[in-house]
């Protein structure tokens, strides 16, 4: 998690051309987990969810969700996978929490909060010359980038950023702890991933995705702790910073991603584009009904 002004400087350099780069709007905020709580509902905390409208408690491996899903809140209308993330509260001095707002990217239009996604062969600058493998249907992923929350307010907010391993072994679409059939040779900052080992020979996309949060509403220090701690806490309790984590569940439409990956450069790949306005309408309905805004005594599910 990087505290930041969101210059986005980096997501800006430009004359870049070796990944993708695009929004998702929110497609709903509540207590689900197929990957590490399949079936529960609710699940044990709050997350946001971003992509396609097949997303629910329980994903069926067997069910390919590219086929399954009919609308999707990302700016490419053939990628219907999902991407969440845990949500961010301000816990007051009185004791209470209000859930962050999210923002969109400014250069993404009007889309309702979401995330920022994006695909990388190598770098921003190189596909590297080598072959990048589309994930299969189904594959899950789970990986941090671990920092803590700042200690002061942000003017611009706080962007959390997530960087996931870009080596598959091959055979495996999940492991137990749903990261062992992945491995890591990510770098940070988007620098260009090391060789993949042999134990996880094939190489995958580099996804890595930015959620932006608006706290500026909560900069008054008089709300703050009063012994000066920061205020902010993830929707599992973690007032630290160091568990922010992400997933993703690949759900691109047949082969469009690998399509877009065997492209050079990947912005002229001729995937197909919907406006703002319908990633915006793209929805599910609630099937965890409880209070998550407004002023709250606990957490939801940690009461």
């Amino acid at each position: 998690m990087k505290g930041s002004s969101l210059s986005l400087a980096l997501a800006l350099a430009a004359p870049s051309q070796a990944y993708l780069r695009f929004g998702c709007a929110t497609l709903t905020v509540q207590r689900l987990d197929p990957l590490v709580e399949p079936g529960a509902i609710p699940s044990a905390h709050l997350h946001q969810i971003v992509g396609g409208n097949a997303f629910n408690a329980t994903m069926d491996p067997s069910v390919d969700v590219g086929q399954k899903a009919t609308c999707t809140t990302c700016s490419f209308s053939e990628d219907f996978s999902n991407y969440w993330t845990a949500v961010m509260y301000f816990k007051a001095r009185n004791g209470t929490y209000k859930r962050v707002p999210q923002y969109p990217n400014a250069l993404l239009g009007n889309l309702k909060g979401g995330m920022t996604i994006y695909y990388l062969q190598e770098s921003f600058n190189s596909n590297g010359n080598q072959k990048i493998t589309a994930f299969k249907p189904d594959i899950m992923t789970r990986f941090p980038e671990t920092a803590e929350f700042p200690k002061q307010p942000c003017p611009a907010g706080i962007m959390a950023i997530h960087h996931f391993p870009a080596c598959w072994d091959g055979k495996n679409l999940d492991t137990p702890n749903h990261q062992d059939h992945m491995y890591n040779t990510v770098q940070g900052a988007f620098r260009p991933a090391g060789a993949c080992p042999s134990s996880h020979p094939v190489r995958v996309p580099q996804v890595a995705f930015e959620t932006m949060w608006d706290t500026a509403q909560f900069n008054d220090k008089s709300l703050w702790p009063e012994d000066g701690s920061q205020p902010f806490v993830w929707s599992y309790e973690d007032s630290l910073g160091y568990g922010t984590h992400g997933d993703y569940l690949f759900g691109w439409k047949g082969d469009a991603l690998q399509r877009a990956m065997d492209s050079r450069p990947l912005f002229s790949d001729g995937l197909a584009i919907q406006s703002v306005d319908q990633a915006n309408r793209c929805t599910i309905r609630n099937t965890v009904n409880e209070e998550i805004d407004g002023w709250l005594d606990s957490l939801p599910g940690r009461n």
